[in-house]
């Protein structure tokens, strides 16, 4: 990991450059304090009228307008080239909770490399909120609060087992892997679901409209 940059015992929104809503911007600046952009996600800031505590990254998609707005000391140029922006910035905060939004919609090579990221760093709490739904990484156990019927789904990233309760497809003893078995559009038949995996390598997948009960599950 680098070097820490920002250090709070507060929620962090990180910000990149894909599809971002206003909305969804608003809704988790509410319940945060910093903001930190990954390169571009800079520009995206300034156009929401946002100046970010810290803009880290290689800075080959962030403007020399945003360059020039942005308070120098926030702007902390990472040249090396063996991460994207989004692992900069990740291994770069220290924060009970990540909300990462604009990391989804846009290159597809840049949005798995999000999740590869996400897997790579499991003690790294960090939600992804997407236009539909959120995603996290799962290493363990994880109970969260649901509407009955909602769409729950898990993607491995590697060789991973687990168990479920709450779930119309438990998925206890099944073996999922990439290449071998995906979870994708599981269901909940409790207003409570719990899942636990033998180890890292899961991300769990929810409807945006839960959120808050993923971060609180991550949390708690």
């Amino acid at each position: 990991m680098g070097q820490t940059i920002v250090n709070s015992e507060a929620w962090t929104v990180l910000l990149g450059g894909g599809a971002l809503r206003a909305e969804d911007l608003r809704a988790v600046r509410e319940r945060t304090l910093h903001l930190v952009a990954a390169d571009g996600g800079g520009d995206v800031a300034l156009r929401h009228g946002v100046i970010p505590d810290a803009v880290i990254g290689d800075f080959d998609s962030l403007s020399d307008l945003a360059r020039s707005e942005i308070p120098a000391d926030r702007l902390h140029h990472i040249p090396e080239q063996d991460s994207t922006d989004f692992e900069k910035c990740l291994t770069r905060i220290d924060a009970p909770m990540i909300l990462g939004l604009g990391f989804t919609g846009a290159r597809i090579d840049h949005e798995l490399a999000v999740y590869h990221v996400l897997t790579k760093y499991p003690s790294k709490r960090c939600v992804i909120v997407g236009e539909e739904d959120v995603c996290a990484h799962v290493a363990g156990d994880i109970e969260f609060d649901v509407e009955l019927g909602s769409r729950v789904s898990l993607f491995p990233m590697g060789a991973v087992t687990g168990r479920s309760e709450g779930l119309r497809w438990p998925i206890d003893g099944i073996e999922f892997a990439p290449d071998l078995r995906v979870g994708t559009s599981n269901e909940a038949t409790a207003s409570r679901v719990r899942v636990s995996f033998d180890g890292p390598g899961m991300l769990l997948i929810l409807p945006k409209d839960s959120l808050w009960s993923l971060v609180d599950g991550l949390l708690r």
